[in-house]
């Protein structure tokens, strides 16, 4: 009977360790992006269908791991002939690579509620570390009472690391400013 109530302890301390599974609300979440053209104004373009979750066992999300995906066939920049164009082997081939992905390695904390995120983008089959500045904007419960998680990311790439795009940078920057924020919900 001793064995089976330590067991009993042991069990309940590991499944209140373990770490918990957030799933991305999409009604109140989005991701973009900014090139310049022709060194004078800036494209933003909108992924409509994209999708991202956190695993972490702390309160303080200081050991989180985000994995997100997007679906490049669903890209908006507001300009069909633009976004047909994107689409195209030079761009994002999405014949051959049809989404885009993060996941992260690692999580520093900057004080407060400012982050460093570092993980592996993937794009057209390479993939790249990069560096995101991550804000935890705040939490909350829904009207369902499950617990709610906001962050916001953003960062800059260089999209020829990446192999998209073969028009010069006097055309389309090199540099696109990644943007990320979304609510998540304890699952």
């Amino acid at each position: 009977m001793k064995k089976i109530s330590v067991f009993l302890v042991a069990l309940l301390i590991s499944a209140s360790v373990s770490a918990q599974k957030w799933s991305m609300d999409k009604a109140h979440s989005k991701m973009t992006f900014t090139v310049t053209h022709l060194l004078m104004s800036e494209v933003d373009g909108v992924f409509k269908s994209f999708d991202a979750n956190i695993t972490s066992s702390k309160e303080d999300f200081s050991d989180a791991v985000f994995e997100l995906t997007a679906d490049l066939k669903q890209v908006t920049t507001n300009n069909d002939m633009r976004d047909g164009h994107l689409q195209k082997e030079d761009i994002f081939n999405t014949e051959k690579f049809p989404t885009l992905s993060f996941k992260s390695t690692s999580i520093k904390s900057l004080g407060g509620k400012k982050y460093e995120l570092k993980g592996n983008l993937t794009i057209k089959g390479v993939s790249k570390p990069i560096t995101l500045e991550l804000t935890h904007i705040g939490n909350g419960v829904n009207r369902q009472g499950k617990k709610l998680a906001g962050f916001k990311a953003t960062g800059t790439i260089n999209r020829t690391d990446f192999g998209v795009g073969a028009m010069p940078s006097a055309v389309v920057s090199d540099e696109v400013e990644l943007r990320t924020s979304a609510e998540f919900v304890l699952n």
